[in-house]
């Protein structure tokens, strides 16, 4: 697919309505083909790729049922409307149980078709992304993050920028943002590339252990050290060294950090001789830093060290039109890694997730997809599917409606609740929180000042 256009195939044993409706959409920039019944159709497919298929429900010699299920069958990616005089509920329900994108009642208005289009053309768009990603992360080729939002965008093109450099990387964000992605991404497009990636989260070990499984030890240094044991910096030699949760590290540890740093040598525990290293160290944290260097937690000399360059992941919440696309791989690689058959999103269930804030970010969406693959047991994702309180986020049980009796909210009481409820969830910070309301920072003083906020 280059843009909007697309490859479409529009089947119908009525050589008038066919042509008509491959003329329509050619019109709007796609290319069409056409074909008189589901058996020619068929072939066509097994010839040429195609990303969509437009097919009358009655037809002589294979009906668009039966069409359906075996381009699902054969050509999972491609998606299926079904064109039906005679929309019956049952008919309705039966195309989408076999996996027809939607369907469309004749006689129709253009309009209707071209969103109709438009919105199978959008998961076909997804289905492709998704199988792309698939295979670099499968290969490890390129960036492995996931995401075409603007920030993500702008994201990949400062990784991009300082991936070939050996500069010291703060990776900063949220929980569940991805910043052990970034830094794996860092990794895979620098010169260290054919080198190790080692990670290690420094809130999850105490201070002793810690030391231990950075720098070493030698035979005897402790209590248990029955053997001498290189640290991560030596196995890392050559590669790259991931500091998760750095702001969490003790005092101590962050001066003997620096030393590493600045002498490119260490001294394994219980040892006396510096081993000089050769590794490229990036760093991630959820705190402030520079609010910690100013309260004494940190020390300053090894922040500016760190930080020589910083990236900031942005929230789930700053990125929305990424949820389709994460929601789809996610609900993928769960589904195959429990071993069951892809299952689809439901449009309804993509709505529930487009709603929610994901507190616990791109994390908490991978959970609910692998979550939800597992429930439905290889069938069609609803709403069902999905933990209650996902429907609670933006709108919870104390605030779903009026009591009987009591006067209905008014717009202007529904939108100064609901910035509140985001400014409170972005800390009090307006540039994000306008973000979030996909509403220019302007627009958000505007509206705080009219409501006296």
């Amino acid at each position: 697919m280059n843009g909007a256009a697309a490859k479409i195939l529009v089947v119908d044993d009525e050589a008038i309505a066919r042509a008509n409706l491959a003329r329509v959409l050619a019109h709007d920039g796609h290319e069409t083909a056409q074909a008189g019944g589901g058996s020619i159709a068929l072939e066509m497919l097994e010839h040429g790729e195609y990303d969509l298929v437009l097919t009358d429900l009655i037809m002589p010699d294979m009906g668009g049922l039966e069409l359906l299920e075996r381009v699902r069958a054969r050509f999972p990616g491609t998606e299926v409307i079904v064109v039906t005089g005679y929309p019956m509920v049952e008919t309705a329900v039966e195309a989408m149980r076999k996996g027809a994108y939607h369907y469309l009642a004749k006689p129709y208005q253009l309009d209707e078709a071209r969103l109709l289009v438009a919105r199978a053309l959008e998961k076909r768009r997804l289905y492709l992304e998704v199988a792309r990603m698939g295979s670099l992360l499968e290969k490890r080729e390129g960036p492995l993050l996931l995401g075409d939002a603007p920030v993500m965008r702008e994201l990949k093109r400062t990784i991009a920028r300082v991936a070939p450099s050996d500069a010291s990387v703060l990776i900063l964000g949220d929980t569940g943002t991805g910043k052990e992605l970034a830094a794996r991404s860092i990794h895979a497009l620098s010169r260290r590339a054919g080198g190790r990636f080692l990670a290690v989260n420094c809130g999850a070990l105490q201070e002793e252990l810690l030391e231990s499984e950075l720098f070493g030890h030698e035979q005897g240094a402790f209590s248990g050290a029955v053997r001498r044991k290189p640290g991560l910096f030596e196995a890392a030699c050559g590669g790259t060294l991931f500091l998760d949760e750095l702001g969490e590290m003790s005092p101590a540890m962050q001066v003997k950090l620096l030393r590493a740093l600045q002498e490119r040598v260490i001294r394994r525990v219980g040892g006396t001789r510096d081993i000089e290293v050769d590794v490229r160290v990036l760093a991630a944290t959820n705190r402030n830093l520079r609010l910690e260097v100013s309260r004494g937690n940190f020390r300053e000399d090894l922040y500016y060290r760190l930080a020589v360059i910083t990236l900031r992941m942005p929230a789930l919440a700053e990125r929305r039109e990424d949820i389709p696309l994460l929601a789809h791989f996610f609900l993928e690689t769960g589904a195959r890694r429990a071993g069951l058959p892809v299952p689809e999103l439901s449009p309804q269930a993509l709505r529930v997730l487009e709603d929610y804030l994901f507190p616990g970010n791109v994390r908490e969406l991978c959970n609910l997809m692998e979550r939800a693959a597992v429930l439905s047991d290889g069938q069609r994702i609803t709403p069902a599917h999905l933990p209650e309180e996902l429907g609670g986020e933006l709108l919870p049980a104390a605030e779903a409606g009026p009591e009987a009796g009591e006067r209905p909210e008014s717009l202007e009481e529904n939108e100064k609740r609901h910035i509140l409820r985001v400014l409170d969830y972005a800390d009090g910070n307006r540039t994000r929180a306008a973000q979030i309301l996909g509403i220019n920072r302007v627009s958000l003083w505007r509206k705080l000042s009219r409501y006296g906020l």
